[in-house]
């Protein structure tokens, strides 16, 4: 058996990562085991950073996203400072609209709850002002902007939390677990491969693959994956100042440096198909051009699919396992991984060593989705 002197992490995606770099970061000695399924989230995950503009999610959610946007100007510069390779991520403003008549009713209310909560940050524009910004930008009713929003490359992100993490200390470890058995004063994290490992603390950061070892752990823990299919296009002219653009309904277009664009994004609840489609290719394109048609000259480059760890009331699931103390939950982030990983990895990392999370974690806690008995099934 190979000891950690406090905790370990399974899942190696932005979440898993983030918990293993914040746990390395205030001192602990950490070891990550991750078997890098396909259809990860964060391999494919789009990267709008704008929690200004989520207005109309309930309280708990805002809360959290509003601390999530801070905490990543804190973390790339930390990220800087360890010498981790540029995670890409740009303050570039993002773009709130509508498009047809339908929509205005629920742009007028996510335009209201957002400037009550940040009226100091978030600007009215004019049409011809949001097509200035975005300039492939179609045919729109109206629009807002928010010259806080960022954008980050999941997979670059990752690398540098990773290379950061290894900096302080921790262990990187390829594997596929299969059990997470705790005990009155430790943790043993079993692999398929034979090997286990033991510790004060196991943090379960699967994504779409939690359930199944928390279902083992006597707790529902609510996820299940919801694949998104995104297409990256490329142009041949520089996007590095455009905005990211978010309709309020259809999909939006993120802009990265050097002219290659995200376009998604599909939401379908088949499982664990990690496949592209034609059918999703088809829907994307076609929003895409009907929502920016100044985007039809762009080439082709590529489909990338997550499969989102959704919950089931939309929350993410962060928190100590009912029962089991040491043992700690961090998934179900649905279409917002990329906004919430990191700062999740540093609730866990207060939850750990004691000391009080700057959010109420409550609401986020696995013991909301009730208890599991392996032979009975979900108990409520």
């Amino acid at each position: 058996m190979r000891a950690t002197a406090d905790a370990v992490v399974v899942g190696g995606g932005l979440v898993g990562a983030s918990c293993a770099y914040e746990l390395a970061r205030a001192g602990h000695r950490v070891t990550l085991v991750d078997r890098h399924d396909p259809g990860r989230a964060t391999d494919a995950g789009a990267g709008i950073l704008s929690p200004e503009t989520m207005g109309g999610a309930p309280a708990p959610f805002l809360d959290l996203a509003d601390l999530a946007g801070a905490h990543y100007r804190e973390l790339v510069l930390a990220l800087g400072e360890l010498g981790a390779p540029d995670p890409r991520y740009d303050r570039c403003g993002a773009l709130r609209v509508a498009c047809r008549e339908i929509e205005d009713d629920l742009y007028a209310a996510n335009a209201t709850a957002s400037f009550a909560r940040h009226p100091e940050v978030l600007e009215r524009i004019d049409v011809d002002e949001a097509r200035r910004r975005f300039p492939p930008l179609g045919e729109i009713r109206a629009g807002f902007a928010n010259p806080a929003g960022a954008r980050v490359d999941g997979r670059a992100l990752v690398a540098a939390i990773e290379a950061g993490a290894r900096a302080l200390g921790a262990d990187w470890h390829h594997g596929s677990v299969v059990a997470v058995s705790p005990g009155d004063a430790s943790v043993t994290v079993r692999t398929a491969a034979g090997e286990a490992f033991s510790s004060g603390v196991a943090v379960v950061a699967g994504g779409a693959w939690t359930p199944a070892l928390a279902g083992a752990l006597g707790v529902r823990v609510g996820v299940r994956p919801v694949r998104g299919q995104i297409v990256h296009l490329q142009l041949d002219q520089t996007t590095d100042d455009w905005p990211v653009l978010s309709p309020v309904l259809s999909h939006y277009v993120v802009p990265f440096r050097g002219g290659r664009l995200a376009l998604g994004a599909t939401v379908e609840d088949v499982g664990f198909d990690v496949r592209a489609t034609a059918g999703g290719l088809r829907q994307l394109l076609s929003e895409g051009m009907r929502r920016s048609p100044g985007l039809a000259d762009a080439a082709f480059l590529e489909v990338r699919v997550g499969l989102r760890p959704t919950s089931d009331d939309d929350l993410p699931v962060i928190g100590p396992v009912p029962g089991a103390p040491n043992v700690l939950v961090a998934s179900g982030h649905g279409a917002n991984g990329l906004l919430l990983g990191p700062v999740t990895g540093r609730l866990v990392a207060d939850v750990v060593g004691g000391r009080a999370p700057a959010v109420d974690l409550a609401p986020f806690s696995p013991a909301r989705f009730g208890a599991f008995d392996c032979a009975a099934g979900p108990q409520a």
